[in-house]
């Protein structure tokens, strides 16, 4: 019989996978340190449930911390047991999932435990790119525990028990849980950006499923499709009224409204997340420059230029989808940089990572120019000249340096200000430079957009473009890694 009982860490397991499909490896093993008297300490599995089993009937590797046992704690064998999954993981290709409840490293163990923690990061970094890591934590999950959830790709956290943290708010310097829970899901998920998702217990495992449903079990797997019930010539009526809120524009346009967002709390200027089209899965990235209600109330409203954060998570999430050959869609609709100091800190850093994430990205690339296209912050977001491989642009849009009534107040200053009615000549000028320069029609000329489509076209003919794509072959120039 296996040493490990049945706590949390296998109830969640249970929960998580297929029924009566997890295979437990390692069960038998238990610390083996014998200093501070820990040989009459009782460790089953050494506080960790190892193995395998499937969900949705695909192979999944997971491993599951016992509280219960010193805490979760990580100790040598404890480490080893997970090492060794990622060992079987990368041999059969399959994603690897962490259900985290770890109170650190553990003392009685020292140099033996800080080695194991150096060879669980060794088999992340090799695993990084080659099967999906995912992270749920449910308890706590700090210090170096922290680094292992940062080096996962997608990372799942309990709103209301869970803690992440490197060093607890209690030892920050003028800090103290109750003035500012840097460990709580709330702070990482609005704040640092480490947590993609937060929820119960039960929305999370769930939300893993549905995760691991639509990705490719490894980088060389192109079996993430799905069926697709929806009609692929459906018209997508009303769809440029959510030019603005472009994560209403991806669910409409998703087979059967499929949209899983990832980091929504985080950066909310920029939409990131997961649709279908015809059944296949679709990273896309959208500006978003305003946020409605279920009851269709505008919430929130946002300038529409680049932020940091969301050249951040936006950036990540393209290197994770380029990583798993999934093609990308992206949806334009930002007029500049935003202007503030906070921002300013960051941003030139954060639009070169974003610039250079979707210029290095491989994979089938299209993009969808809704509303403005500014400046080099358009050409940030997927454009033509860095690299997209079909871009349409719906017929209101505006593509151009800046806005038509700021170019003309610029160029025509002097007439403007001799003339007896300078606001009409300023529309007039205007709408000239527009009509030159600015709006979708005058980038098509110039091949900068491949053709102007009718907003309620947009889900047949993005998915006629991937279709295109499917077997797209793209060289770079040989290099062991670029440095941005």
């Amino acid at each position: 019989m296996s040493n490990s009982a049945q706590t949390s860490a296998s109830n969640r397991i249970n929960l998580l996978l297929d029924e009566n499909s997890f295979v437990e490896v390692g069960g038998y093993v238990t610390a083996r340190n014998t200093d501070f008297n820990m040989t009459a300490k009782e460790t089953p599995a050494d506080g960790v449930v190892t193995g395998y089993g499937t969900i949705n009937g695909g192979l999944v590797y997971v491993y599951s911390q016992d509280a219960s046992v010193m805490g979760g704690s990580m100790g040598e064998m404890h480490a080893k047991k997970i090492s060794n999954i990622y060992s079987m993981a990368m041999k059969m290709g399959a994603p690897v999932i962490g259900l985290v409840d770890c109170a650190g490293l553990r003392l009685q163990e020292a140099t033996d435990a800080l080695a194991g923690f150096g060879g669980l990061y060794l088999s992340q970094t090799m695993a990084s790119g080659v099967i999906p890591q995912i992270c749920g934590i449910f308890g706590s999950c700090g210090g170096g525990m922290a680094v292992s959830a940062a080096l996962a790709d997608f990372t799942f956290m309990e709103e209301k028990t869970g803690k992440l943290f490197v060093n607890s708010p209690n030892a920050l310097s003028g800090n103290y849980k109750e003035k500012c829970d840097t460990s709580s899901a709330g702070f990482q998920s609005e704040e640092t950006g480490m947590v993609d998702f937060t929820g119960s217990e039960e929305e999370i495992l769930e939300g893993i499923r549905t995760l691991i449903s639509i990705l490719p079990a490894n980088n060389e797997d192109d079996m993430s499709y799905d069926e697709c019930t929806d009609d692929l010539n459906r018209i997508c009526d009303g769809l440029e009224g959510w030019a603005g809120d472009t994560r209403e524009a991806l669910v409409t346009i998703s087979d059967d409204n499929f949209f899983l967002e990832t980091k929504k709390e985080y950066g909310p200027a920029m939409v990131t997340g997961f649709i279908r089209l015809n059944g296949m899965t679709v990273g896309c990235v959208a500006n978003r420059t305003e946020v409605y209600g279920e009851n269709g109330e505008k919430e929130k409203e946002f300038g529409g230029g680049l932020t940091a954060r969301g050249c951040e998570k936006a950036a990540d999430f393209v290197n994770f989808c380029d990583a798993f050959n999934i093609p990308v869609l992206t949806l334009v609709n930002v007029n500049g940089y935003q202007a503030v100091k906070c921002t300013e800190k960051k941003i030139a850093k954060a639009a070169a990572r974003l610039t250079y994430a979707f210029a290095n990205a491989s994979v089938p690339k299209v993009t969808v120019i809704t509303g403005k296209a500014y400046g080099t912050a358009y050409l940030t977001m997927a454009s033509k000249a860095i690299g997209a491989d079909i871009v349409y642009a719906w017929p209101g849009a505006e593509i151009g340096m800046m806005d038509a009534d700021m170019a003309a107040k610029i160029m025509y200053v002097d007439e403007i200000a001799a003339s007896e009615d300078g606001a009409a000549l300023v529309k007039e000028k205007a709408d000239q430079y527009r009509n030159l320069q600015s709006s979708a029609l005058a980038a098509a000329k110039r091949g900068y957009v491949d053709d102007i489509i009718e907003a309620a076209e947009t889900r047949k003919r993005v998915i006629a473009a991937f279709e295109m794509l499917f077997t797209k072959r793209e060289d770079r120039p040989a290099k062991k890694h670029g440095t941005v």
